[in-house]
């Protein structure tokens, strides 16, 4: 769910732009000093200068130096809050991670080293940003698998709480009919197509004479959508297809695909432990209790850090 890369930043750019061309460094380490520190892990003008550059590569706009701090204030409270566990993240896989990202950029690891060398970011600030992201990862995982065990408590607490009564949940058998209009056409035969979808709608009588009737037809695709319980229909559908009952189907839509519609070939209610879950998960959803996010850690980290400004 929560893979290194949606936590590294990928300045896939245009790094072409500034591989040979040396760019104004920041003060050497020597001259900087301290800015900010986050639970006694002190931060530089030195380190917000590196990031200062690393979001001018990722061609960032804004005030850059306000971010770059906001920045490092976060890295530093993920870094102590996955280094306060077991996790560790090896120098081998940071840096099988970076030759990975040269390469995606078409750059050796020694030309990417350059690049961030000439920019101002260095190579080992870039090294040591890809560590804290794939700690912050693991770490963000191992809270859901946690909150995920309490659900499952929280479910079973639930039911004994109703008196061993679970909530009941309609379960849809569903089939997809859609008349094929390629983007290209769409202008000239979507509307044309509509009606064919619409007469054929019409007709419907079962999913089972859905096929054969549907061979007879010029670009018609017919899907088994297979089972859902009420909660898991697709958003844009949902609304369409609740309350719609066995022989019934939806109204023809146009979709990115062409014309469509959903006919429901059984339903039945369903009163069991997967059922339950999906009820409850959807009201805590609709109440905005949802599952922990990334973001609700951070804000809970940052309400008890220590946090100065020099």
């Amino acid at each position: 769910m929560f893979r290194h890369h949606r936590y590294i930043a990928a300045f896939a750019l245009s790094l072409a732009l500034c591989c040979l061309t040396p760019l104004a460094m920041p003060q050497t380490a020597v001259a900087s000093q301290i800015k900010l520190v986050v639970n006694k892990v002190p931060i530089t003008s030195y380190d917000i200068a590196k990031r200062t550059a690393f979001l001018k590569l990722q061609r960032k706009k804004g005030n850059l130096r306000k971010m770059a701090e906001e920045e490092l204030i976060e890295d530093a409270l993920k870094r102590s809050a996955w280094e306060s566990t077991r996790i560790r993240i090896a120098d081998a896989e940071v840096d099988a991670y970076f030759a990975r990202f040269a390469k995606s950029n078409k750059l050796t690891a020694a030309q990417l080293t350059q690049v961030l060398g000439q920019s101002g970011v260095t190579a080992q600030h870039y090294k040591e940003f890809i560590r804290t992201q794939m700690g912050w990862g693991q770490y963000v995982r191992a809270r859901l698998a946690a909150e995920k065990r309490k659900d499952d408590n929280d479910i079973t607490k639930k039911i004994l709480a109703r008196g061993g009564e679970k909530p009941t949940a309609t379960e849809y058998i569903l089939q997809q009919v859609i008349f094929v209009v390629p983007q290209a056409e769409r202008g000239s035969r979507l509307a044309a197509r509509t009606k064919e979808a619409e007469a054929m709608r019409q007709r419907f009588q079962n999913c089972e004479s859905t096929p054969e009737f549907a061979r007879g037809l010029m670009d018609v695709t017919v899907r088994n959508l297979g089972r859902k319980l009420a909660p898991e229909l697709p958003g844009d559908w949902a609304s369409h297809i609740k309350g719609l009952e066995q022989g019934q189907t939806t109204k023809v839509r146009q979709t990115d695909r062409g014309a469509e519609f959903i006919a429901v070939c059984r339903t039945r209610a369903v009163s069991d432990d997967r059922a339950a879950e999906m009820v409850w998960d959807a009201e805590d959803n609709a109440s905005g209790q949802g599952a922990e996010t990334q973001e609700k850690i951070l804000a809970e980290l940052r309400e008890k850090a220590n946090i100065q400004r020099k």
